[in-house]
């Protein structure tokens, strides 16, 4: 299982809001609110449409909308992140998962994978297990080559681009976290701030990005944490090479604000919060090419 991959596909796997004329080093970039389940995704998983939901950055392309006409492009996954995780390394898989036995070159040990939210997830964000029945390696390489490898195919080419057009790019990855620590994370039980910003501890960005997203956010009346628990993942990780003259901040909004997390329907307070993101997004363009200097 499965055998008809065409039952599989997201077509196309991305959208890129493209601005009509770049006008700062930034990208913003949304791996997980992919809301486009392939029937065959469906059909071979234990768990229904609701749940598997659970794990979906639900809405946060939308909080981010502002970009492009800001003047710089935001990268959106279509396909969901409890099907493909485009935050995760190429091929980080639990053997446990496979009918067949895996490459020796995957990365089957990894923290991640041991959660069971490696590249093809085990389970959604709450626990629960996905899959009916074991998966075959062959499709799992499908749909990594055919949707993961798109998206950072496009994340790749708008960095590039925008350093060449800059000489420096900041790359602002932007997520969701649900309100209380869940079963699997660093904090199980507890209540989360507002924002959550992620640079890998001062590792993928320049310290006065981050303390620029701090202030301002704080400025608009949210609370703000660094780096706990979230402190970026592979995209962050990956794309942020200060040295180089690019950085990667992760942003990890707290779904309370927003949105009802247990219908997945956006909440009565989903415009102001949309608004102050705007706001956000238009001084971080703004602001962007002094903090690179």
């Amino acid at each position: 299982m499965p055998h008809d991959l065409s039952a599989f596909a997201v077509d196309p796997p991305v959208e890129i809001d493209h601005p009509a004329q770049p006008a700062a080093p930034l990208v913003f970039s949304s791996p997980h609110s992919g809301s486009v389940y392939p029937s065959g995704f469906v059909a071979a998983s234990r768990l229904d449409p609701l749940m598997l939901r659970r794990s979906e950055d639900a809405f946060v392309d939308e909080l981010y909308a502002e970009a492009a006409p800001a003047g710089v492009p935001l990268l959106k996954a279509r396909f969901p992140r409890a099907f493909v995780d485009p935050n995760r390394e190429p091929y980080e898989l639990d053997p446990g998962m496979f009918s067949d036995a895996l490459p020796a070159w995957v990365n089957r040990s990894s923290p991640r994978v041991g959660a069971g939210l490696g590249t093809i997830a085990r389970v959604v964000a709450n626990g629960a297990e996905i899959y009916r029945g074991k998966l075959d390696f062959a499709a799992a390489e499908s749909w990594i080559e055919t949707l993961y490898r798109p998206y950072h195919n496009a994340l790749t080419a708008l960095v590039d681009d925008t350093a060449a057009r800059f000489g420096r790019v900041l790359l602002i990855d932007c997520h969701s976290m649900p309100a209380v620590g869940g079963p699997l994370d660093r904090d199980p039980g507890k209540r989360r701030v507002d924002f959550v910003l992620g640079d890998a501890h001062e590792v993928s960005c320049a310290p006065a990005v981050t303390d620029w997203a701090d202030s301002y956010l704080r400025s608009l009346g949210y609370s703000v944490a660094r780096n706990d628990p979230f402190a970026g993942g592979f995209i962050t990780r990956h794309y942020g090479q200060p040295a180089s003259g690019r950085h990667a901040l992760q942003i990890e909004v707290n779904r309370r604000l927003y949105m009802d997390e247990e219908r997945i329907v956006r909440s009565a307070n989903f415009p102001r919060l949309a608004a102050d993101l705007a706001r956000f997004v238009r001084q971080a363009a703004a602001t962007a090419p002094t903090l690179l200097q």
